[in-house]
C-alpha cells in the first residue's frame, strides 16, 4: 500500500464525485480523500463504509484546503454553481491554488465551454462560463491538468426534463434544442473515464476530454424511451424566448444553454468516440434506459 496513489475528491457527495470516488475505490488501486462540508450526511457515511477517507474541508475557506491536498498524489475538482452561484468561479481558483502549493502531480478538473466567448456575446450561460472562467484561471497558472467536460446527464430525463402526460395519453418532453444532437452521459459512467485518464496521466496533462455516453437527435432520444417503455413518446421543440419565460429557477439560463448547443455545437461524435476508448463499459442511452426502466416509469406516472 505504500505506492498506492492518493486522490482527493470533491464533490463526492454529488453526481460527478460521487461516480468518480466510487470508480477509484471499485479499481482498488488507490486510497480516497473525499472533501465534503458535512462529512457526518448520510452521503460521507456511506463512501466512509466504501473505503473511502472522509475529511472536512471547504471550497470558501482555502486554509481549510491546504491539510486535505498536501499528501495527495492526484486530484479530482468539481463545483456546483447551482447551489453556489457566482461564488463557483472563486471556490474553483481556491481550489486550484490549494492543489498548486501541494504535492497533486495530476488534477482532472470538471469544467465547460466559455458560451459567451464562442458565441461572440449573443449568449451567456452562468453555469457553463463559470467553469470556463475556472479553467482559464487553471491554465494560466499552468497547473498540471485534464479538463473534463461532461455531457447532459440521462438523469435530467428522471427529474429536470421528465416527458409529461398529455391529455391523449402520449407523453412529451421540450426544450430549445431543435434537431441538432444533445451530447448526454450516464452520470454514475463518468468516474469509468477519470480512472483511465489517472491511469495515462502523461498523455493527457492539458488535454480536454469530453465525456459522452450517447449523442442523438432529442426525438430520437423519445423514440428510445417510447420502444423501451411501450408508451407514446415525443420530443417538442420550444423556442428560446418562449422556453426563458417559463415560471421556474433558471429558466433563462437552461434556454440559453439549449440555444448555445443549438447553433454552436454541432456534434460530438469525436468526443463519443474518446469516451468509449477510454471507458468501453460506458452505457448508450438505450443500454442506460433499459437498466433504469422503472425508475423512468415512476417519473412517467407522477
Amino acid at each position: 500500500m505504500a505506492n498506492t496513489l492518493r486522490v482527493l475528491v470533491t464533490g463526492a457527495t454529488g453526481a460527478q464525485g460521487g461516480s468518480v470516488a466510487r470508480h477509484l475505490l471499485s479499481t482498488g488501486r488507490y486510497k480516497v480523500r473525499c472533501l465534503t462540508r458535512n462529512p457526518d450526511s448520510s452521503s460521507a457515511m456511506a463512501l466512509r463504509q466504501a473505503g473511502a477517507e472522509v475529511v472536512r474541508g471547504d471550497l470558501n475557506e482555502p486554509v481549510s484546503l491546504r491539510p486535505v491536498v498536501r499528501d495527495c498524489d492526484a486530484a479530482f475538482g468539481v463545483t456546483n454553481y447551482w447551489e453556489h452561484g457566482e461564488r463557483e468561479f472563486t471556490q474553483g481558483c481556491n481550489l486550484v491554488d490549494a492543489i498548486r502549493h501541494s504535492n497533486v502531480q495530476h488534477t482532472i478538473l470538471s469544467t465547460l465551454p466559455h458560451t459567451r466567448l464562442l458565441s461572440g456575446g449573443r449568449l451567456e450561460v452562468p453555469h457553463f462560463d463559470s467553469k470556463a472562467r475556472m479553467e482559464e484561471y487553471a491554465r494560466e497558472k499552468e497547473l498540471p491538468a485534464t479538463y473534463l467536460h461532461v455531457a447532459f446527464y440521462y438523469e435530467n430525463f428522471l427529474s429536470y426534463f421528465p416527458p409529461r402526460r398529455q391529455q391523449d395519453g402520449t407523453y412529451v418532453f421540450g426544450f430549445p434544442q431543435g434537431t441538432t444532437p444533445l451530447a448526454a452521459v450516464a452520470a454514475a459512467d463518468i468516474g469509468g473515464i477519470v480512472v483511465a485518464i489517472l491511469g495515462e496521466s502523461f498523455w493527457y496533462r492539458d488535454k480536454l476530454v469530453g465525456a459522452v455516453g450517447d449523442d442523438q437527435r432529442a426525438d430520437e432520444y423519445a423514440q428510445i424511451m417510447a420502444q423501451t417503455l411501450n408508451r407514446k413518446v415525443e420530443y417538442r421543440y420550444i423556442d428560446h424566448d418562449t422556453f426563458a419565460a417559463m415560471p421556474f429557477p433558471g429558466a433563462a439560463k437552461l434556454a440559453n444553454m439549449f440555444e448555445f448547443n443549438r447553433l454552436y455545437i454541432p456534434n460530438r461524435k469525436t468526443d463519443l468516440a474518446k469516451s468509449r476508448e477510454l471507458f468501453p463499459e460506458i452505457r448508450s442511452f438505450d443500454r442506460w434506459l433499459r437498466g433504469n426502466t422503472a425508475a423512468m416509469q415512476r417519473a412517467l406516472d407522477s
